[in-house]
């Protein structure tokens, strides 16, 4: 077994340093030509990440599972799914990240597994069996009906008749995801070895999935109707999964986790899917900003409106929200159906796309970075005989957000050698990486070097920041103690940001040629443009004039 190489680095809550990379690793290089992406294909791209100035990796699901949900169904939690790879690719793996000094975070489903998990198989072999309390299980009604009004997330009723064994079982999602029982002791005490398990195999962390769901209501109250402050897909559904999950016994085990995670040198991550409607619902699994969750997923900020108004909104609503000591986390494209920014937020523009990478490279937090973010890599169009394999039944197709990097122009865009890769490559007009590197005014170029001034410079990472007065549609926030100042225009028309306190000079724009400028009291912005300024204060006598509408001090 190798040795932990993040013991190699400094310690502490290294993630509130760090910017997280999430893999999709089955697209993210296939090595083997099975048109698969696998383990040893990230160990071989690890120079583009230690380039890009990446410090932690976040796998989606690698363990054994038979790909209902593409690895959110897992069946064996202490091993690797044969496509992938093998554990000792995964040991591996940490070694060479540990070298460029990048930790390794997987992905942890706990609230349910596959059917075909060994437990599950045990469990609906016999009433009697001791595993049967793993899981929920209830006899059908005097009319053969489900036990409550419960749906899942993916739509369907939540309880699936089991024939051999005549009692409905409780899923969450597919019903060939059946749902784990916390209630039991049992199923606490597996979570406890598994994590023990991954994190002495030297992974640094858990990004726990699905962790509302975690624990249900024990006496199986009916759900109520959605209202308006809920989720979009809780309103589309027509139904609060207040009791399917959201239960407060869920802090107990993540307490739990975390004295775990603590126990480590340096301690391990705990990364929550909170999928909660509000950043005031968020807040609570921090606990006291010490004892729960190290970071938890921000769903409002994700589905917000990219408009200056919108996301001022959610940013200063997170921060006024959570515990003092608790550290926000950032993403703006996921593999789940939110999708991309650069197409949701963005619509492929690449300066807008530059504009997103700002905001969320220079918000104090965590930046987590999508596999392709960098290149603007936006969604691919579902068309009919594209070789869908998402089958759960969702409001956009996961597909779409999941196909492979685009590395290279070419068949395969240096994924795959396979002419079958598992999802459809990319057209022959779409952003590589290959082509990105050699143009100082890509994306790709913009995102690493704005990486490379954040690590530089403390201010940008745990500084202090507030947000300034700005012109309608333009984002503004100050970085430390007012040393850097972050703008952006996300409105259709020019904007004019004027200052009469401090002087600067621009680090990086999303319009290189203004890198390196020097500004007085005037920044000038054109559609979908950003600028990061370093700030030099004026002597007091020099800033006696005052400004009107738009004056941002």
């Amino acid at each position: 077994m190798n040795s932990d190489p993040s013991r190699d680095t400094s310690g502490g809550e290294w993630w509130r340093d760090a910017v997280v990379y999430n893999i999709y690793p089955r697209s993210w290089r296939d090595t083997n030509g099975d048109g698969h992406g696998d383990l040893s294909g990230v160990v071989e791209r690890l120079d583009h990440l230690a380039w890009l100035g990446v410090d932690a990796i976040w796998l989606n699901p690698i363990m054994p599972s038979p790909n209902r949900d593409w690895g959110y169904d897992i069946a064996d939690y202490t091993a690797v799914h044969p496509d992938l790879g093998t554990l000792a690719d995964l040991d591996l793996l940490v070694e060479a990240a540990g070298q460029r000094r990048i930790r390794l975070v997987l992905d942890l489903v706990p609230s349910h597994t596959s059917d075909e998990h060994p437990w599950f198989r045990a469990a609906r072999s016999d009433r009697g069996s001791p595993f049967r309390e793993y899981y929920v299980w209830r006899t059908p009604g005097t009319d053969g009906a489900p036990p409550n009004n419960w749906l899942g997330y993916f739509g369907q009723p939540a309880w699936t008749l089991d024939e051999r064994t005549g009692e409905y079982y409780l899923h969450t999602f597919l019903p060939q995801q059946p749902k784990l029982n916390w209630w039991s002791s049992r199923v606490a005490e597996e979570f406890e070895r598994i994590l023990r398990f991954w994190f002495d195999r030297g992974i640094s962390g858990m990004r726990i999935d699905a962790l509302q769901t975690l624990v249900h209501d024990r006496t199986l109250r009916p759900n109520p109707a959605a209202g308006d402050r809920d989720t979009p897909l809780e309103r589309r559904l027509g139904q609060r999964f207040l009791r399917s999950g959201a239960q407060p016994e869920t802090h107990g085990f993540i307490r739990g986790w975390r004295r775990i995670a603590d126990s480590y040198t340096p301690p391990r991550l705990l990364f929550g899917e909170t999928w909660v409607p509000s950043v005031d619902d968020l807040a609570p699994y921090y606990g006291d900003g010490s004892d729960e969750l190290g970071l938890a997923w921000n769903l409002p900020f994700l589905g917000c409106d990219f408009t200056a108004r919108s996301l001022r909104a959610v940013v200063e609503r997170t921060v006024a929200a959570l515990p003092p000591s608790a550290w926000p986390a950032w993403a703006m494209s996921t593999h789940d159906g939110e999708g991309r920014a650069a197409t949701r937020w963005c619509h492929g523009d690449p300066a807008a796309a530059r504009c997103a990478l700002l905001l969320l490279l220079t918000l104090r937090g965590t930046p987590i970075l999508y596999y392709g973010d960098e290149i603007g890599m936006t969604d691919a169009v579902d068309t009919p005989g594209s070789g869908r394999r998402d089958t759960a039944e969702t409001a956009a197709p996961r597909d779409r957000s999941r196909t492979p990097m685009q590395w290279a122009p070419g068949p395969g865009a240096g994924f795959t050698s396979s002419p079958r890769p598992w999802l459809p490559v990319p057209g022959a007009d779409a952003p590589t990486v290959v082509e990105q590197r050699a143009a100082p005014g890509s994306v790709l170029s913009f995102c690493r070097d704005l990486i490379t001034i954040r690590r530089r410079h403390h201010e940008l990472v745990s500084g202090a920041m507030r947000f300034v007065p700005a012109p309608e549609g333009v984002l503004a926030w100050e970085r430390g103690d007012g040393d850097f100042l972050a703008v952006v225009n996300l409105g259709p028309a020019p904007a004019v940001v004027t200052r009469d306190t401090a002087d600067g000079e621009v680090l990086i724009g999303t319009d290189r040629h203004r890198d390196h400028q020097t500004l007085t009291d005037q920044v000038s912005l054109a559609p979908y443009e950003g600028l990061l300024i370093r700030l030099t204060r004026r002597p007091a006598a020099d800033s006696d004039r005052s400004r009107e509408s738009g004056r941002a001090s």
